[in-house]
């Protein structure tokens, strides 16, 4: 996987229900509906905007919308997302008609969605689409034979069984694509799940356990040998967390790039057979492998020596079972949902069907689905405008660089040569992806599934040994995100991401700047945080900086990380700045670019007070808006340890504060809670 650093405004998690096929009361849209990117209904007129600006902001809106049921958290961006769902679906119920004149975009997304809807047919099947995988490894014999058996469930969706194998751009030579082997094999979100000992990760544990026994019990097991399948599973998960990085460990791309041989790997870990792994994923035995954590592969090789088959046996059924469930009938995808989503993130109630099966369309056949989507939603004029804004960005940061007291000439001469290397994805792919060769059944949901994901392992292991092909996407179209890769030093921003309330062409420049131009200015600075700052112009991991312009940079990004530090997520638990710090550094610079280049575009244009509020005032209530969201407790207590974000509360408060402009737009005084005595500034 090519190294992104994403700007994930929501946490998605996946979620399941058990509905019929039909249109319900809330059904699905017609056209995308229109909300405007600065909501003065949104806003709590009663706060002050120099104490808590979030809240002046926002308090109207998380007062109106409280936490759907079927939702970890609730924001503009979900909104926003729930929308083109329901658009897609309008799109999806269409395009599954059996009619002649469907194009093979429509017969393939609308054929995995018939399928996926078909829930009789789902529940009918029971446990019968697993018997085929669960019969390979209950024959396994020798542990030799693991390999083989371990490359095909990789390549049929339990992608994270034991480790994680794959192909991704060459950190030191970004021309060429290698073969990459992680640390995987968890559960849990978190290796830390596995090992704090405070209380509540404790009840965790045990929570987690029960789980793992109700999954074999329902996959046949008695309770007393589920008891032990399950304590077997958890002593070897804790295990392998054990070995593993931390999150904020593994955002040092040095820590997880370690070239090596298969005859290298044969001798980190020779209790697995390496070459019958390769053999069976159709990867050359002499092709390179970055081996991300060696630490973490020797120890898997030391326990596959010291445990007998029957242990992996057990590990085996239940990262099948786990990995699986969702596509199965209605036990075993409600035992999923219990622990997944209601214990980890607070969810109450499965959501309706569609929605899920819409979200599986989009991430197996996205790109088919996206066809349909742009065809109806994104015109020439708005990629045109986007663009103009993009430009508009990148000329501020031309410009802060060139300003900058702190950056040598040289470094700032390379930093200049990556910024204008920097390629703009805008909308949709040059070219649509290729889907030929994969089978979509309508009565094969599983089925499907299955092949879907397998048949995306093996476009990405094709890859492994040619050159890089530039114009890929990550993200399909409809997605409300946007990501910056910093080893194709390319921005993307998808045509979910380019409408209203976010990018709004009906409204003045002041909040679509401080909203989108935000957005495009954090994505642009991630090619200079603290991770992708690593990365050259051309996506090689190469130390182009200065030794004194890399301490005074590190100087300022710990002002950063002291500030945010200081915050509290939920209960007692404050952020991990070490691990916000690439998004907080982004949310800062990216605000400063984008105020610095709505200033440059509109220097020449007279700007006049709308609804009570100047043009400063509505750019940074438009940057505050779109961060407007309410969270369950449990989320919040996961994205503590998994989340690169801060929440978004102090995505906003902890970057205005950081600005004399937004001091000054709402006459806030020194002293105020949004006025920081000793600002913070990177870029």
């Amino acid at each position: 996987m090519p190294f992104l650093l994403p700007c994930v405004r929501r946490l998605f998690v996946a979620a399941l229900c058990l509905a019929a096929l039909h249109v319900q009361a809330d059904g699905p849209l017609q056209a995308l509906p229109y909300s405007p990117s600065l909501d003065l209904g949104s806003l709590q007129r009663d706060a002050d905007p120099c104490v808590d600006f979030y809240r002046y902001a926002c308090g109207g809106w998380q007062q109106k919308n409280p936490i759907p049921p079927d939702q970890a958290s609730w924001d503009v961006y979900g909104k926003l997302q729930e929308d083109n769902l329901r658009y897609l679906w309008g799109l999806l119920l269409d395009a599954a008609a059996p009619r002649a004149d469907r194009s093979p975009a429509q017969r393939l997304a609308g054929d995995y969605f018939a399928a996926c809807m078909d829930q009789a047919s789902v529940d009918a099947a029971g446990l019968a689409p697993l018997r085929p995988a669960l019969d390979r490894i209950a024959a396994l014999a020798a542990k030799r034979e693991l390999a083989p058996l371990l490359a095909t469930l990789h390549h049929s969706g339990t992608e994270g069984a034991m480790f994680g194998f794959g192909a991704e751009q060459d950190f030191r030579d970004a021309t060429r694509v290698i073969a990459t082997l992680d640390a995987d094999g968890l559960g849990l979100p978190d290796r830390d799940q596995y090992l704090l000992q405070d209380t509540k990760s404790v009840a965790l544990r045990e929570a987690y356990r029960r789980y793992v026994v109700q999954i074999f019990e329902l996959l046949g097991d008695s309770p007393a040998d589920a008891r032990v399948a399950a304590h077997t599973v958890l002593a070897i998960e804790t295990e392998l967390a054990r070995a593993s990085l931390t999150r904020e460990a593994r955002r040092d791309p040095r820590r997880i790039y370690h070239r090596m041989s298969l005859k290298q790997l044969r001798r980190m870990a020779p209790a697995f057979d390496w070459a019958g792994y390769f053999h069976a994923s159709a990867v050359p035995a002499g092709t390179p492998v970055n081996v991300t954590e060696p630490r973490f592969v020797m120890r898997l090789g030391a326990l596959l020596a010291q445990r007998p088959l029957a242990d992996w046996k057990h590990y085996l059924r239940w990262q099948l079972a786990n990995e699986r469930a969702p596509y199965l009938s209605q036990p075993m995808a409600a035992a999923w949902f219990d622990f997944h989503l209601k214990t980890l993130r607070g969810v109450e109630v499965a959501p309706p069907r569609w929605k899920q099966c819409v979200r599986w369309v989009d991430r197996d056949v996205g790109e088919a689905l996206g066809q349909l989507f742009v065809q109806r939603t994104f015109s020439p004029q708005t990629r045109e405008r986007a663009t103009h804004m993009v430009q508009a960005i990148e000329r501020a940061m031309d410009t802060r660089i060139r300003q900058l007291d702190w950056m040598s000439a040289t470094t700032k001469k390379a930093a200049l040569a990556k910024l204008h290397a920097l390629v703009n994805k805008i909308g949709y792919p040059p070219a649509w992806r290729d889907y030929a060769g994969l089978e979509v059944r309508r009565g094969d949901f599983f089925g499907n599934v299955a092949r879907g994901q397998g048949f995306e392992v093996a476009r990405q292991l094709a890859k492994i040994g040619r050159p890089v092909d530039r114009d890929e996407w990550v993200m399909t179209p409809p997605t409300v995100n946007a990501y910056y890769d910093a080893q194709l030093n390319a921005m993307n921003f998808p045509a979910g991401i380019l409408q209203p309330p976010l990018f709004d062409a009906s409204l003045d420049e002041a909040p679509n700047y401080g909203n989108t131009g935000s957005t495009i200015g954090h994505e642009l600075t991630h090619g200079f945080d603290d991770e992708g700052r690593q990365f050259d112009a051309t996506g090689n991991l190469r130390d182009w900086w200065g030794p004194r312009d890399t301490a005074r940079f590190n100087e300022r990004a710990a002002c950063v990380a002291r500030q945010y530090a200081g915050y509290t997520i939920v209960d007692d638990i404050k952020i991990n700045s070490r691990l916000t710090l690439g998004e907080d550094v982004a949310d800062l610079g990216g605000t400063i670019l984008a105020y610095l280049a709505w200033k440059t575009v509109t220097a020449d244009q007279p700007l006049a007070v709308r609804d009570g509020f100047t043009p400063d005032q509505r750019f940074f209530i438009g940057m505050a808006q779109w961060a407007c969201s309410n969270d369950r407790p449990q989320v919040l207590r996961l994205r503590a340890l998994t989340g690169v974000h801060s929440p978004n509360a102090h995505r906003v408060n902890g970057v205005l504060s950081n600005m004399p402009e937004f001091a000054a737009a709402f006459s806030c005084k020194p002293g105020q809670p949004m006025v920081r005595p000793k600002p913070c500034k990177v870029w």
